[in-house]
């Protein structure tokens, strides 16, 4: 199978590396489609945030993957560090960006080991 976008491997270890970190507080990891390049590239990594820091962060016109790793505090006092997957998709985004970017989303899926638990964000 052909894809559109080509995932570097320095993408896909530093992937590796935060799924595996040891953390404190919630953390993610934030990609973007390189339309020149026709690639995904790593656009900043966010150590012991807030979901309000995360959503500053986010660009207000252009889409975004962001692997999301937050604290589960288990009722016997274990900690686990879920990952989420977001797909930032804002409204204003250019089309083409946007068909690139969703294009890309699975085997992006697929490389973070995010199967399970997924969103799509959408700001109007």
């Amino acid at each position: 199978m052909s894809q559109t976008i080509d995932i570097p491997d320095e993408l896909k270890q530093g992937l590796r590396k935060f799924r595996l970190a040891r953390r404190q507080g919630i953390a993610a990891f934030i990609a973007k489609v390189n339309k020149q390049k026709l690639v995904i590239e790593e656009d900043t990594r966010l150590e012991n945030i807030t979901v309000e820091e995360l959503a500053e962060e986010l660009p207000e016109s252009n889409p975004r993957f962001v692997l999301l790793a937050w604290i589960h505090e288990h009722k016997d006092g274990r900690k686990s560090y879920p990952l989420i997957l977001i797909n930032w998709t804002p409204s204003g985004s250019e089309t083409g960006l946007m068909t690139l970017h969703a294009s890309a989303f699975i085997p992006f899926q697929d490389l973070a080991h995010a199967n399970k638990k997924s969103a799509k964000a959408r700001k109007a």
